[in-house]
């Protein structure tokens, strides 16, 4: 059953945290869909993967790009997940059904603490994953660190 991880975004933005969250879940042997909010921001996640770093890249592809399948992180603003992934990513205001999410080992939802609309929405989906019995962990940032605020 997915374990759901809420990630509040408040010190640093999606383009400096994005990039880690998959290099951990890619040392960990997962495959990863991040699902965007918009084809505007996944491409400019598309480009930031390729440069966010001078001595490396992450590996991915998009459905433009083919093998979709063979990608290790998958970019897309739909519902397809080709690539087998254990990791659902959820940014730029992409969104689930619970239903959806219990078939991942883990589903990220990373959200803008400066919006008041998205952190709404970010509680709405919080009550919704621990109504249906998910397990799920709020982390905001703190002083430049990640900090777990609440659990289920």
């Amino acid at each position: 059953m997915a374990e759901v991880l809420f990630y509040h975004l408040t010190a640093t933005p999606l383009e400096r945290n994005l990039p880690v969250m998959l290099e951990k879940s890619l040392e960990r042997g997962w495959r990863v869909v991040v699902r965007c909010g918009s084809k505007a921001g996944m491409e400019a996640l598309d480009a930031l993967l390729w440069t966010y770093r001078d001595d490396s890249f992450l590996p991915h592809g998009t459905s433009a790009m083919g093998h979709a399948e063979g990608q290790p992180v998958y970019l897309t603003v739909g519902q397809e997940i080709p690539n087998g992934a254990d990791v659902l990513m959820l940014v730029d205001g992409a969104r689930a059904s619970v239903d959806e999410m219990k078939r991942f080992q883990r589903v990220c939802l990373l959200f803008d603490g400066a919006d008041a609309g998205v952190v709404e929405t970010a509680r709405n989906d919080w009550r919704a994953v621990t109504a249906a019995g998910l397990s799920a962990k709020y982390w905001t940032q703190e002083q430049g660190a990640w900090v777990q605020k609440a659990s289920n």
